[in-house]
């Protein structure tokens, strides 16, 4: 049987036939077209779907809890909707911080230094996102709103906004950006640890292009595992 089939592969290459692909080789090639196919399929859903998260700061105490671990989504890059006020979101950190006196209140827009990257550098910050700096924070101001801060309390169009979520007797204050209209397709986000967040109120409006996630649940610690308020 095996002088057949030696000789079979004879006749193939007298006839100018290529030999056909071992068993070894094929089967590795089959590993490593599924590693691919594996590796592509996990980015996608990472990037559109969604992706786990740490807490690292202060700034959403007692809401959250720094090495707390979360879920957020990303399907709003497919559908294109908004995240609502009240919905916790992560987004890229901004380049730049206003100081008292240097905002406009007619342009209250966060300012992005993007660097010029190659399509790699590209694909390794936004997609895999290794180096790249993120926040989060609530939804406070939407599109086309009024929002003031004063007497401690925010204000939506001339109306106290109930903040259920804060701790009692928190105190929300801003020198810099504290009287404007939130502009198209942007978002005005504060952290529920007022005192303690850096936040919109610093650096202005983020624009929705630069939103990364919204948090749909918590999955560590086990006790706290659930939505997140």
């Amino acid at each position: 049987m095996g002088d057949d089939k030696d000789k079979l592969e004879k006749e193939e290459q007298k006839l100018g036939k290529k030999p056909k692909m071992s068993e070894n080789a094929r089967n590795i090639l089959e590993w490593i077209v599924c590693i691919v196919i594996a590796v592509v399929l996990t980015l996608l859903f990472r990037y559109f779907i969604a992706t786990p998260t740490v807490v690292q700061q202060v700034s959403m105490y007692p809401t959250l809890i720094e090495d707390q671990r979360l879920i957020v989504k990303r399907t709003f890059r497919i559908t294109g909707n908004m995240p609502k006020r009240g919905d916790i979101i992560t987004f890229e950190a901004t380049s730049h911080a206003y100081s008292e006196g240097t905002a406009d209140q007619s342009n209250p827009v966060a300012i992005y230094m993007d660097e010029d990257r190659n399509l790699f550098d590209s694909f390794v910050y936004n997609v895999l996102e290794i180096t790249k700096k993120s926040y989060i924070k609530r939804v406070i101001g939407l599109p086309g709103e009024h929002v003031e801060i004063k007497n401690g309390k925010v204000y939506i169009n001339g109306e106290e906004l109930e903040e259920d979520y804060l701790q009692p007797d928190v105190i929300t204050e801003s020198r810099v950006f504290n009287d404007f209209i939130v502009p198209d397709n942007y978002l005005f986000c504060m952290g529920d640890n007022r005192t303690k967040s850096t936040d919109c109120r610093h650096f202005g409006c983020v624009p929705f292009e630069k939103v990364e996630g919204i948090v749909i649940c918590r999955f560590w610690p086990l006790n706290k595992f659930g939505s997140v308020d």
